[in-house]
C-alpha cells in the first residue's frame, strides 16, 4: 500500500530547502509553495516507501519496544546523492481500536540521542494517554545510532563554557579555533547538513513512512525549538504539540546561551532571601547582603586557594560555574555553599553534594558511537542553525565578556566568551523565524535554570495559536511529569483530548513536585524519568 503524504511532502520540505527565501516567509507561504523539478519527487519516493524493520531493541529490555533504521537524505536540495542513517524506535499503543496516531518525543540537546523516549513515555503518560498514541523516539540526525559526527575531540576540549581571563584568552580562542577545524576534518561534508531544519525534515519523511497524515510531538528543551520549527515548516501536519521548558527562537543560539547568565541573576537574589531566612539552620546570613557577601568571600577565597574536597579543588571560577544552576533550587545552592564553607574552614565536607563544573562533557555510552558524539552534535546544530548570531571577531568575545561579567557577575563571561562557533562556516540556510498560529502547549517552571521564563514567554507569542503553562515557584529544568497534579492534569488532559485550555494557565508548585525535580538533576535525568537524557550545560 501507498505511504500516505509522498506529495505534501515534497510541496513543502523540497521548496524549503530549494528556496530558502520561501523557507524563511510565513507558515502559509510555505505550505502553498510551488514544489521544484517533478524529477525530485522520483529521487524522495524510495524514503517514502521505505518499510521499517522493526526488531527487539535490546535482549535485556521489553520486547514492546522495538527499533528499527530508515534512510534519509544527508541533503534534501540533493534528494538522489548520499543517504544517512536515522535509528527509530517505538512502543505501540496499549489500545489499538482507541489509537489517535503517533507521538514523536525529543529530550533536549542538541546533541541528545532520543531513542529512549518511547521507554520514558510509558512510565510518565498515564493509560489513557498511552492507549492514543503509538510512542515514536528517533536520534537526530548526526546523534547515537543516526549516522553519528565526530571532531575528535579530547575530554578537555569537550568543556566549553570557560571564564574569561586576560592571561588564557588567547588559549581560549586557540581552543575555539580547533574545534572548529577538527569538526570540519572528521566530519568533513556532513557537517553542515547537520542542523534543526534538516532534523525537522527528517520527522516529517518518518511521518510519511508512518503513514500518517499528522504527528503529535513532545519536546523538552531543545527540543521545544526543534517542535517549533517544525510547526513553521510543516504546519498543516501538526496535531498536538507540548513544547515543555522552551527555548527562545529568537535566540537560537548564542542569545540561548547568555539566558543562562541573566536568568541566574534574580535566581541568585531569591536564593540570598531564602537563605537569610533560615541562617539558624545553614548559617550563612541573617540577611540577603549577609548571605551575598558570604557567596562572595568564598569565591574570592577560593580563586586565591582552590578549595579542597574528597580530593577535587574548586576555583573561585568553578563556585561560581557550579552556582549558576544551582542557585535555581534555592535549597540545592544553599547546600553547596555550606558545603564550600566548611570545606574552606578545614571541616568534613562532601562533594557529592557539588553539582559537575561548567562545562563538564558526558561521554557518549554506546560502544557504536564516537566518544564526543554529544559535543559534536552540539555544536554543528548550535553553529549551523544561525550563523549571523557569532560575530566572526575574537576581541568582540572579549569586550562581551567583560562586560556580561559585570553586569551578571555569577556567570556573564562563561556565557560570552568566545566559541568555536566564531570561526565555523557559514549556515547554508538562514534561521528560522517562528511566527504560527498552530495549536500547542508550552509548559514552563518559574525557576528554570537552562530555560529561564521569559523564554519560555518569547515562544508563547511566537506561537500564536499556543496556550501557556506556568508552574509559580515551580524549580527545575523539565516539568512533566512532575507530580503536580494541576500541572500533569493539563498536559495529560491536552494529550488525550487533543483540546488545548481556553486560556493561559497558571499552577502553583509543590514541595513535592520540587523535591522530585531537585532529586532527578543529582541524577541527570528529567523529572520522572526512568532513563538518563541530557548532559549539563545543555537544552
Amino acid at each position: 500500500m501507498r505511504r500516505r503524504g509522498l506529495a505534501p511532502l515534497l510541496a513543502v520540505s523540497v521548496t524549503a530547502t530549494l528556496a530558502p527565501a520561501l523557507a524563511t516567509s510565513t507558515a502559509d507561504a510555505a505550505e502553498v509553495g510551488a514544489a521544484p523539478a517533478a524529477a525530485t519527487g522520483s529521487a524522495l519516493d524510495q524514503y517514502v516507501e521505505q518499510k521499517p524493520k522493526w526488531q527487539r531493541c535490546e535482549a535485556d529490555l521489553p520486547a514492546e519496544y522495538q527499533c528499527a533504521t530508515i534512510k534519509v537524505p544527508l541533503d534534501y536540495r540533493a534528494p538522489g546523492g548520499k543517504r544517512i542513517d536515522m535509528a527509530i524506535s517505538r512502543i505501540k499503543s496499549t489500545a489499538p481500536d482507541q489509537r489517535h496516531g503517533v507521538l514523536l518525543a525529543n529530550p533536549g540537546g542538541p546533541g541528545g540521542p532520543g531513542l529512549d523516549m518511547p521507554m520514558m513515555m510509558k512510565e510518565s503518560l498515564p493509560e489513557s494517554a498511552r492507549q492514543k498514541y503509538d510512542l515514536i523516539g528517533f536520534d537526530p540526525r548526526g546523534v547515537g545510532r543516526s549516522t553519528p559526527v565526530t571532531c575528535g575531540l579530547e575530554p578537555e576540549e569537550e568543556n566549553w563554557l570557560r571564564p574569561y581571563k586576560e592571561a588564557t584568552f588567547d588559549k581560549d580562542v586557540a581552543w575555539a579555533r580547533d574545534v572548529a577545524r577538527k569538526c570540519r576534518e572528521k566530519s568533513g561534508a556532513t557537517l553542515k547538513h547537520i542542523t534543526t531544519r534538516n532534523t525537522v525534515r527528517d520527522m516529517d519523511l518518518l511521518r510519511a513512512v508512518l503513514g500518517e497524515k499528522k504527528v503529535s510531538y513532545f519536546g523538552y528543551s531543545y527540543g521545544t525549538y526543534l517542535g517549533a520549527v517544525y510547526t513553521q515548516m510543516f504546519p498543516g501536519r501538526a496535531d498536538r504539540f507540548v513544547l515543555d521548558s522552551a527555548v527562545d527562537p529568537a535566540r537560537a543560539w548564542r542569545g540561548m546561551i547568555q539566558w543562562w547568565a541573566e536568568g541566574a541573576e534574580p535566581a541568585f537574589d531569591r536564593w540570598t532571601e531564602w537563605a537569610a531566612a533560615r541562617s539558624e539552620k545553614y548559617g550563612l546570613g541573617d540577611t540577603p547582603k549577609k548571605v551575598d557577601r558570604t557567596f562572595w568571600d568564598l569565591v574570592q577565597r577560593a580563586d586565591e586557594k582552590p578549595i579542597e574536597m574528597d580530593g577535587e579543588k574548586y576555583t573561585g571560577d568553578d563556585v561560581r560555574g557550579m552556582m549558576r544552576g544551582a542557585v535555581f533550587s534555592v535549597k540545592e545552592g544553599t547546600e553547596l555553599v555550606v558545603e564550600l564553607k566548611k570545606a574552606a574552614a578545614g571541616e568534613p565536607a562532601s562533594a557529592k553534594k557539588l553539582p559537575a563544573p561548567a562545562g563538564t562533557a558526558r561521554p557518549a555510552t554506546d560502544a557504536d558511537v564516537p566518544s564526543d558524539n554529544g559535543t559534536a552534535g552540539f555544536w554543528t546544530v548550535v553553529c549551523n542553525d544561525n550563523s549571523a548570531a557569532w560575530s566572526r571577531d575574537p576581541e568582540s568575545y572579549r569586550r562581551d565578556a567583560i562586560e556580561d561579567k559585570g553586569r551578571y557577575p555569577l556567570f556573564g563571561d562563561f556565557a560570552s566568551s568566545v566559541k568555536p562557533c566564531a570561526f565555523w562556516d557559514r549556515s547554508a540556510e538562514p534561521a528560522t523565524v517562528v511566527n504560527n498560529k498552530v495549536g500547542s502547549l508550552v509548559v514552563q517552571n518559574e525557576w528554570d535554570s537552562q530555560t529561564p521564563l521569559p523564554s519560555g514567554q518569547a515562544l508563547h507569542a511566537d506561537l500564536k495559536g499556543s496556550k501557556m503553562l506556568t508552574v509559580l515557584g515551580g524549580e527545575g529544568h523539565g516539568v512533566y511529569p512532575s507530580g503536580n497534579a494541576c500541572a500533569d492534569g493539563e498536559v495529560e488532559d491536552y494529550l488525550t483530548t487533543g483540546k488545548l485550555p481556553a486560556k493561559d494557565v497558571t499552577c502553583e508548585a509543590t514541595a513535592g513536585s520540587n523535591g522530585d525535580a531537585r532529586e532527578n538533576r543529582k541524577r541527570d535525568v528529567l523529572p520522572g524519568a526512568p532513563l538518563p537524557q541530557r548532559s549539563p550545560d545543555r537544552f
